[in-house]
C-alpha cells in the first residue's frame, strides 16, 4: 500500500528550491493496541468530552484551543491567530548548515520521514541534490503538526531521509542520573581485555531485518489462542543472577562463545565421514 504524504512544500539549499513531499517512515499500526472495556459486560468504554460548568457533553464543533496563563485562567487561540505565526518553515525546509553524516548523535533523533520530489518536474533537481549530499547531513527547520522541528536531512538509497531532532535544551544531562556518580572507579585492564574479546566474538555485518518484535509475536499468539478458545500455556521467564565474581563470569562467557562457534564446524566435518561409511 502506498504511503500518504503528511506535508508538502519546498526543500531549499541556497538558491535551489525543490518541491517535495514528506512521508512517515515508520508504521505505528504494526503495534498491537488495546481498547478499554467494562469488565462486567465487556462493552467498550466511551470517552466523552464533558463540561463540568454546563454539565453536558460538548461536541467537536464547540471546542476551541485555550492556553492556561494562570491557574484556571485561559486565553483562547483561534485559526486566525495561528495564521499570524506562520513561519517560513511551514512551507520551506531551508537547510542552513551541512556537516558529516556521523556528526548527528543518535540521542537527538526523534522520528524519521522520507522525502520525495513533488511532481516529475522536480525529479532531476532532487536527484542532483541527493547525490551531492552523500555522506553529508543538512540541518534546517520544518513546521508541521502545530510545532516547528529542528530537522536533519541526508541521502538514503534512491531518496532523502528527514529526521526530526530534539533541541539541546530538551536533552537531560547524564550528570542528573545519581546512580552513575558511583561508577567512577577505573576498570581493571585484564577484565576489560576479556570483555573486549567477548564483544568482538559477537561482531558481524548488521542486518536489522533479522530482528523481530518477540513480545508482539507472543502477544498476538495469546490473542489468537483466546479467540480460538484454547488454553494459553507459557514458560516462566528466567531471572538473571547477580554477578559475584566478574573475572569468573567473563571467562565462562568467553568459553561459552568459543564452544558455540566450534560446534557447527564439528558437525560439518562429521557429515562427509558418515557418507564414506555408508558407501563402504
Amino acid at each position: 500500500m502506498a504511503i500518504r504524504s503528511t506535508w508538502k512544500g519546498y526543500l531549499k539549499v541556497s538558491l535551489v528550491n525543490i518541491p517535495v513531499k514528506v512521508f512517515p517512515a515508520t508504521e505505528s499500526g504494526a503495534t498491537i493496541s488495546f481498547n478499554q472495556l467494562h469488565g462486567e459486560c465487556r462493552t467498550r468504554i466511551q470517552q466523552k468530552r464533558w463540561c463540568p460548568s454546563c454539565n453536558r457533553e460538548v461536541p467537536n464543533s464547540e471546542l476551541v484551543k485555550g492556553y492556561e496563563f494562570e491557574k484556571g485562567h485561559f486565553v483562547v487561540i483561534d485559526e486566525s491567530d495561528l495564521e499570524k505565526v506562520r513561519t517560513e518553515s511551514t512551507r520551506v525546509i531551508d537547510l542552513v548548515q551541512f556537516a558529516e553524516e556521523s556528526a548527528i548523535d543518535p540521542m537527538y533523533v526523534d522520528r524519521t520521514y522520507y522525502l520525495a520530489p513533488d511532481g516529475t518536474i522536480a525529479n532531476n533537481a532532487f536527484a542532483v541534490m541527493r547525490d551531492g549530499m552523500r555522506g553529508k547531513v543538512g540541518i534546517g527547520k520544518l513546521a508541521m503538526y502545530g510545532r516547528e522541528y529542528l530537522v536533519a536531512v541526508r541521502a538514503h538509497e534512491q531518496g532523502l531521509v528527514l529526521h526530526t531532532l530534539h533541541h539541546a535544551a530538551e536533552m537531560r544531562s547524564i550528570d542528573q542520573v545519581d546512580e552513575l556518580k558511583s561508577v567512577g572507579a577505573p576498570s581493571r585492564p585484564e577484565e576489560v581485555k576479556l570483555a573486549r574479546q567477548i564483544i568482538e566474538s559477537f561482531e558481524g555485518p548488521l542486518d536489522l531485518t533479522t530482528y523481530t518484535d518477540e513480545y508482539q509475536e507472543g502477544l498476538r499468539g495469546i490473542i489468537e489462542a483466546k479467540i480460538a478458545g484454547r488454553e494459553v500455556v507459557t514458560t516462566a521467564a528466567e531471572t538473571p543472577t547477580n554477578v559475584v565474581n566478574l573475572m569468573d563470569a567473563l571467562r565462562k562467557s568467553l568459553d561459552a562463545v568459543s564452544a558455540r562457534k566450534k560446534t557447527p564446524a564439528k558437525a560439518e566435518v562429521a557429515k562427509p565421514a558418515a557418507k564414506k561409511r555408508a558407501r563402504a
